[in-house]
């Protein structure tokens, strides 16, 4: 996992408690400060652990009421996955910036993306692979991406039926 939360006294421990009351075993845990931060001083962290895979739900819930951020989870943690079309002026819109809004879930990632550009006037298209932890995390991952379509005047296209 990688955590981002306030560089303060007892942020490290608050979010690491976590793992423990879930089961978890902490393998490895690296720390350094984001010297780039614009919002106040942070902390970026990584987390090695074992974990039974049926207590992740449990893990995130439980360090997100620590008010920490979860950037990442390891890919093979990410079982759902859909597959979405996105049309748009998606270049000029700043593209990374609809990945990045949930990519920084730390519950879903884009994990995949095709682009077509037919010219610098006209509209592009992309096709893009989002997986999340669970169903439910893959909702709110494309309740993100339905906002950022609607704000950024995309017309999202997303799958008639669940293949699982």
């Amino acid at each position: 996992m990688k955590l981002e939360m306030r560089d303060a006294p007892g942020q490290l421990v608050a979010a690491l408690r976590p793992i423990s009351e879930v089961g978890g075993n902490i393998i490895a845990v690296i720390h350094q400060r984001d010297e780039k931060a614009t919002k106040g001083d942070t902390l970026s962290v990584q987390i090695v652990l074992e974990l039974p895979d049926q207590r992740l739900s449990d893990l995130v819930r439980l360090i997100r009421e620590q008010g920490v951020n979860i950037q990442r989870i390891g890919h093979e943690r990410l079982l759902y996955e859909k597959t979405v079309i996105v049309i748009g002026h998606l270049i000029h819109t700043d593209l990374g910036d609809t990945v990045d809004r949930i990519d920084r879930t730390g519950f879903a990632e884009v994990t995949g993306l095709n682009i077509c550009m037919p010219a610098i006037t006209q509209v592009s298209s992309a096709r893009l692979v989002v997986r999340a932890v669970n169903k439910q995390d893959m909702e709110q991952a494309m309740d993100i991406l339905r906002r950022v379509s609607k704000e950024k005047k995309f017309l999202l296209v997303e799958p008639l039926e669940e293949i699982e």
